[in-house]
């Protein structure tokens, strides 16, 4: 979790400062390198390389690469989307427990709100 975590960090941080390609670059690694111990390698590839996110996974991982040769701006663009499309299962689940949680649900379930999520 500890890796998955200072991921998101750098990745966050070098977005705040001006897309720093050694910054995102770091993020991108321990990120990927999080995520593969917390749910395990095998799992990890399994998750990414199935059949139908195939597409996600190319734009996902060929963000990464981008952003390691050196073009943050692309890489990061490529990436989101390919984050979108790699865990949009995922996004109502979340939504759905973060709906039960007291303060948040309740912000959740304002009218202009609850439309949209």
């Amino acid at each position: 979790m500890g890796l998955t975590g200072f991921g998101v960090f750098f990745l966050f941080f070098g977005m705040i400062l001006f897309f720093d390609k050694a910054l995102l670059a770091i993020g991108n690694i321990l990120f990927v390198a999080g995520l593969s111990f917390v749910i395990g390698l095998e799992r990890t590839f399994r998750f990414f390389f199935q059949r139908h996110k195939m597409k996600a996974t190319g734009f996902f991982l060929g963000g990464v690469c981008v952003v390691l040769i050196g073009w943050p701006i692309v890489g990061v663009v490529l990436e989101v989307y390919g984050f979108f499309l790699l865990f949009r299962g995922f996004f109502p689940v979340a939504v759905g427990f973060i709906r039960r949680v007291p303060i948040l649900g309740s912000i959740l379930n304002l009218p202009g709100i609850s439309g949209v999520s």
